[in-house]
């Protein structure tokens, strides 16, 4: 690698912090994803399922203080006290959106640059408030907090379905004998119920032909798995790089 190619390098790498916040000079993939078929053996997908079942409860965090400040300063907006509770919204944004661009870097490999620091024009506690009511990356990072919110609901619901689902499957012929011997089934039972006529219909899964089939399904879905949390970890990607990014 050409000394002028390092330099680039190591100037699109480093940042700086100011108020808190990380300078960069464009969003970066740090970690390229692996191929499909390695892809629910390896560290990089794990890392975005942990993302995908974590995110729930910061959203939860974020959503609701994001409606409790806003509903407050709203309903108290004619008063004075109004407007320093809006200003804390903004803050508080800004802080969950500097969580949030950590938990990317970490776990999503991309590394997001932060927004400016907020400039205060006028001295004074009311020129900070007037500064934070006028930030734009505040807002934007409280918007990220509410629409992302069901979003992170359904990451949550469907990477832990599909992760439980798969490797339940896939590993049946494992565990396949529990059943005949601590219970009175001869394998997993799928349905079990009597029609109009009075006739049961059952249906086990115990021959193996059909523990086979089960397995295949599950691998399928263990294949799947990955491609599915990617999909949906890249809108958080794409809406932090449009929210919560310069």
């Amino acid at each position: 690698m050409s000394t002028h190619t390092s330099m680039q390098r190591s100037e699109y790498d480093a940042y700086d912090t100011h108020d808190g916040e990380d300078r960069l000079g464009g969003a970066l993939r740090t970690e390229d994803p692996p191929y499909a078929w390695r892809a629910p053996f390896t560290s990089y997908f794990y890392r975005e399922l942990g993302y995908a079942l974590t995110g729930l409860p910061v959203a939860i965090a974020g959503f609701v203080l994001a409606v409790t400040l806003f509903s407050l300063g709203l309903g108290t907006f004619v008063t004075v006290l109004g407007l320093p509770v809006l200003a804390a919204l903004t803050t508080a944004g800004r802080g969950f959106g500097r969580l949030e661009r950590s938990r990317i870097r970490t776990m999503l490999a991309l590394d997001v640059p932060g927004p400016a620091p907020v400039r205060v024009t006028r001295r004074g506690t009311w020129g900070t408030v007037t500064a934070r009511l006028a930030d734009a990356a505040g807002w934007k990072a409280v918007l990220y907090q509410v629409v992302m919110f069901p979003w992170a609901i359904l990451s949550m619901v469907l990477s832990l379905v599909f992760l439980l689902v798969g490797w339940s499957l896939a590993l049946y012929p494992v565990y396949h004998w529990v059943f005949p011997k601590y219970t009175d089934w001869p394998g997993y039972r799928i349905f079990d119920f009597t029609d109009s006529d009075g006739v049961q219909h059952v249906y086990y899964v115990e021959s193996p032909l059909q523990i086979a089939g089960v397995c295949l399904i599950g691998l399928l879905f263990v294949f799947v798995t990955p491609q599915l949390v990617r999909g949906l970890t890249n809108v958080n990607r794409l809406a932090a790089q449009g929210l919560l990014g310069r």
